[in-house]
């Protein structure tokens, strides 16, 4: 009997429903629903939103570039970028990254994402070349961050107020392992049910190298990186905001041209460093479409996630109304339905780009998941 309990909790079905962190965006959203649409009737519009940041397309909502964001951000606060269209040929960027002289590793991401979906490291020129082989889409590379933590800070500002606010932060534990000596990689993501969502990506992502066993207490981190979707764990840090914290996110917010609302994901070594301006770095930011991602934190329930979806609706609400009486624009009903046709289509190519072909095929995730599960190993 305990056998079956632990099988079925370890089941990817069963965590995600007992999860809501875990739930389809659309079940968790749908019952706070009717309240963005009493926002929409108030603006007279379905698409205010593209408002709330006047300088970045659709105001950050959905469909922005991430290159021509990165043009409004002052080149001190973020890492070199550098754009490629997807039918680049191979050799053409790989020799352009020699001229830079970047060093690897190396971040790849879609120009326009979502989800972390296309996001991937790269430690060598062979991952490069196979890596951007995999991309339909235009894409951006960037130095890896080495800095420890990574922070998502919400920033809000009124428009014609002198100072905005911090209105939740989160920071964001990456997907790690620490050996015992004896079991796998892919025995110890097992032992961790956020992980065990992750095995089949980690597979596609190391290949033989989740077979390795660790040493007692070494440490592996598999996704360098904080997105939720990946496996990161998010810890509501709301409570580490000072009065300092603040001050130094609203001067760098207020030195990016027309941002209003949105999420600052940063890398950094500790709180002290970054608020003299050391060892820290802006290395994404995101508009209209944020999300508070302090509500993913495990301790918190789905009506602390609705409260904090809602109070952030408001916020955007009020700023978007704000910036059309300063004369920015709302989506016209054409421009908004073509803005989420595009997202649709969009999508599609996202979800097809795969790194399969960075490993060697070897026996599938559920043949070997079952027999563990059977204590065939």
């Amino acid at each position: 009997m305990a056998h079956f309990i632990r099988i079925i909790r370890s089941n990817a079905s069963f965590i995600r429903l007992t999860n809501w962190e875990y739930w389809p965006f659309h079940v968790v959203y749908f019952p706070i629903y009717p309240i963005w649409i009493w926002y929409c009737i108030k603006a007279r519009s379905l698409f205010y939103f593209a408002a709330a940041n006047p300088t970045i397309k659709n105001g950050g909502f959905l469909m922005e570039s991430k290159k021509e964001i990165d043009l409004l951000i002052p080149g001190k606060y973020k890492p070199a970028t550098f754009f490629f269209y997807y039918d680049t040929p191979c050799n053409k960027v790989i020799d352009y990254i020699k001229k830079t002289n970047l060093t690897y590793p190396l971040i790849i991401k879609p120009d326009i994402g979502m989800q972390g979906k296309g996001v991937i490291k790269v430690d060598n020129e062979r991952e490069l070349n196979h890596a951007i082989n995999q991309f339909t889409v235009d894409y951006i590379i960037q130095p890896f961050i080495p800095f420890s933590k990574e922070i998502g800070i919400f920033y809000t500002r009124y428009p014609n107020q002198s100072e905005g606010n911090i209105t939740g932060m989160v920071e964001k534990g990456f997907l790690t392992v620490i050996g015992n000596g004896y079991s796998t990689i892919e025995e110890l993501l097992l032992k961790n049910p956020r992980y065990i969502l992750q095995i089949p990506a980690i597979r596609k992502i190391i290949g033989n190298e989740i077979l390795t066993v660790l040493n007692e207490n070494e440490e592996r981190v598999l996704v360098p990186y904080g997105n939720h979707a990946r496996g990161s764990l998010f810890m509501d840090a709301s409570t580490k905001i000072t009065p300092q914290l603040e001050k130094f996110i609203h001067t760098v917010c207020q030195s990016i041209d027309g941002f209003y609302y949105g999420r600052l994901d940063i890398r950094f070594n500790s709180y002290e460093e970054m608020i003299e301006y050391k060892n820290w770095c802006i290395i994404e930011l995101n508009g209209a479409g944020s999300e508070p991602t302090h509500m993913y934190d495990p301790t918190h329930s789905i009506f602390f996630a609705w409260k904090e979806i809602v109070r952030h609706w408001r916020i955007l609400y009020s700023i978007s109304i704000k910036n059309k009486k300063n004369g920015a624009s709302f989506l016209t009903h054409k421009e908004g339905v073509n803005m989420f046709r595009e997202n649709s289509r969009y999508t599609k190519m996202l979800n097809k780009i795969n790194f399969d072909n960075l490993i060697e095929e070897e026996e599938t995730f559920q043949v070997k998941y079952s027999r563990m599960n059977s204590g065939a190993i």
